[in-house]
């Protein structure tokens, strides 16, 4: 019985502080204490969300951020307890379960990624070899660095700001978004044949860089010469950038 009672007890104060406008407070409980943890609560969760998705924060002003952020900590189930995880967490909220409201930009979802791309890049534990010493560079087979993730979007989010936020979507836009050897995160826009190149690289399963070209110079229907000139010359910079490995 009081196993029940403290069951119900600990729903009860949960579904208050993830909705305390609409949900009652548990009995017996000082209201004083009552907003102590609901600040914390609210506080913790909201700041991660700011510092992991600065721009997308920008666009909103205070009330129709707090009702981003409180829509997230009521409506979504947490699969982890990490508070780093929380960027991730907020991130497949906005993808699978949230209703745009009026103030929400259409690329909500996309901007959100984008943004989650970069902690995830600047927090991830993998590791690059280093690079293997080669006098031809199409006679290499070329992989892509774990720290380097081509991206595809409908919006250009990597220009979105206070001072741009388009209402409909474009041609998709290409972007890859890596780390250096330095550790720091940059982003680089493509044009959809490097995009493609670094897709065929990323799927690649030991085909040389001469084959790769040659068969995108079949999917582009170009002369393979001037695509096996303009791969070499992409490849080499993409090597220098730690982006594709050997």
């Amino acid at each position: 019985m009081a196993e029940a009672f403290f069951q119900e007890s600990q729903l009860t104060m949960a579904r208050y502080l993830r909705d305390p406008g609409h949900q009652p407070p548990p009995p017996g409980v000082e209201a004083r204490r009552l907003k102590i943890y609901e600040e914390l609560i609210y506080n913790n969760i909201e700041g991660f969300i700011s510092g992991g998705f600065p721009v997308l924060r920008s666009l909103y002003n205070e009330a129709e951020w707090q009702g981003l952020v409180r829509a997230f900590i009521n409506q979504h189930r947490c699969q982890t307890p990490y508070f780093l995880q929380i960027s991730e967490e907020f991130l497949e909220f906005l993808v699978n379960n949230f209703e745009a409201r009026p103030c929400d930009p259409p690329f909500i979802a996309e901007l959100a990624h984008y943004e989650w791309v970069e902690l995830a890049l600047d927090v991830s534990e993998e590791e690059v070899s280093s690079v293997a010493v080669f006098t031809d560079v199409l006679a290499i087979v070329p992989r892509l660095s774990p720290l380097a993730w081509p991206l595809s979007y409908q919006f250009p989010v990597h220009r979105i700001g206070p001072g741009f936020r388009p209402t409909e979507a474009v041609e998709p836009v290409y972007l890859l978004v890596y780390r250096t050897n330095e550790d720091d995160v940059r982003f680089m826009e493509l044009n959809v044949t490097t995009a493609r190149l670094l897709e065929m690289i990323r799927v690649n399963d030991g085909a040389t860089a001469r084959d790769l070209l040659a068969r995108l110079a079949g999917e582009l229907d170009m002369a393979e010469d001037a695509v096996l000139a303009f791969g070499a010359e992409q490849l080499t910079q993409l090597i220098d950038q730690s982006v594709v490995v050997v």
